[in-house]
């Protein structure tokens, strides 16, 4: 059996040849929280899960805060492999990467996306469009906001929020975080609502 497409194009980038595991993701498949970093870090990519450091039991600690757990949501990054040093990711690799990360997003049909830190916002902000990401707002701006963004005809529902990472560095976004996941919750809560009533 042949790797469909978006595998092939993971496996044919610079990155993949010095990772040591692609990282797809975790939790629960039919969760309607998804989650979206940017990309595995050394932990990661030797565990072949993402957010498993520091900002990963951080990520833990922040969901059982607001009463939810990995049950409830799936978690993935835009690249599937270690940029080396944890460098940005190239343009090339983020759009050989993307169609796996829409494969996915397809497949769990999520109510809402939440993505984690400037760049996956950015990402999703430019609607993939990578030549435009540095044009978009920092998550400073639009944490907690529902946005609607289209990427190759897939209609999002995007909750942007703070990295885990940035909570560990700076306590101050805690209860930031914490009121903006109240709104990804109460977005679920209305969608689920809607569609009791059709």
């Amino acid at each position: 059996m042949t790797e469909p497409e978006y595998i092939r194009l993971v496996k044919e980038t610079e990155i993949f040849k010095n990772c040591k595991n692609i990282v797809i993701g975790k939790g629960n498949e039919n969760a309607d929280i998804l989650f979206v970093g940017e990309a595995p870090g050394k932990n990661e990519d030797e565990q072949g899960l993402p957010f498993v450091g520091k900002a990963g039991k951080n990520l833990d600690n922040l969901l059982e805060k607001v009463g939810l757990s990995l049950n409830d949501v799936y978690i993935a990054n835009i690249l599937k492999c270690r940029p080396p040093e944890n460098r940005n990711p190239s343009s090339e690799e983020i759009k050989a990467h993307t169609p796996w990360l829409i494969e996915q997003i397809k497949k769990i049909n999520p109510k809402v996306i939440c993505s984690l830190g400037n760049y996956s916002t950015k990402f999703f902000l430019s609607e993939g469009n990578i030549d435009k990401m540095d044009a978009q707002p920092g998550i400073t701006s639009v944490h907690g906001k529902v946005k609607f963004v289209e990427i190759n005809g897939v209609k999002i529902k995007l909750i942007p929020l703070f990295h885990p990472a940035a909570i560990i560095y700076n306590k101050n976004l805690l209860p930031l975080w914490e009121k903006d996941m109240e709104i990804v919750k109460k977005e679920v809560k209305e969608n689920l609502a809607q569609k009791k009533l059709f």
